[in-house]
């Protein structure tokens, strides 16, 4: 039957709407196989439709099949390249292995030029006002209030805020600083923020 393996990687990819799964190889080329094998039977049956026209159903059949497998592919890719996307404001330029291994090497090659996109861009902000650029993966929610409290968790050394205060980041401190200053810390695992 026509579509079995693009219905199965449609609902694999819903089963995971919320998390990045491995990229699935295997299924993407046998998906491609029947399109290919789809193709070559159209054009076969189209070419021997002068003297026979009662092949243009089948013909017209095997085309919508081609359309919604393509059409469903794209939705995957779209689907992945939206996650992996997200990726990249959340993990920064670099990914961890763990989620590095779940990409293609296109998807990587993808993630790479996007975050370089990215990073040219925010350097680019503030550049007509003396700015040397805006990191915008910073903060990603609003916050509640301009400082938090937050607890060194690894010995860090000093720290210089943006009002030119330095401070020892040592284990086990706690400090009340700027939120914006310390989120890139906390993403790093250095700071955690105490609630």
């Amino acid at each position: 039957m026509f579509g079995e393996k693009v219905i199965e990687l449609i609902k694999e990819a819903e089963r995971n709407r919320g998390t990045l799964d491995q990229f699935n190889d295997e299924t993407i080329r046998q998906i491609i196989e029947e399109m290919h094998v789809l193709f070559k039977l159209n054009m076969n049956d189209a070419n021997s439709t002068t003297e026979n026209k009662s092949l243009w159903t089948t013909v017209q059949v095997r085309h919508s099949a081609l359309e919604r497998n393509k059409r469903c592919l794209l939705a995957y890719l779209y689907n992945r390249m939206n996650k992996i996307k997200t990726l990249r404001w959340e993990f920064g330029s670099v990914l961890p292995p763990d989620v590095r291994e779940l990409l293609s090497d296109g998807e990587y090659d993808w993630f790479s030029k996007y975050s370089t996109n990215l990073a040219t861009y925010m350097r680019s902000l503030g550049e007509d006002i003396g700015y040397n650029g805006i990191d915008l993966t910073e903060n990603l929610r609003p916050p509640k209030s301009l400082y938090i409290e937050v607890l060194c968790v690894t010995d860090h050394g000093k720290f210089e805020l943006e009002d030119g205060d330095v401070i020892m980041l040592k284990k086990n401190t706690r400090h009340f600083l700027p939120a914006s200053e310390c989120q890139t810390l906390i993403r790093k695992g250095i700071l955690q923020q105490i609630v």
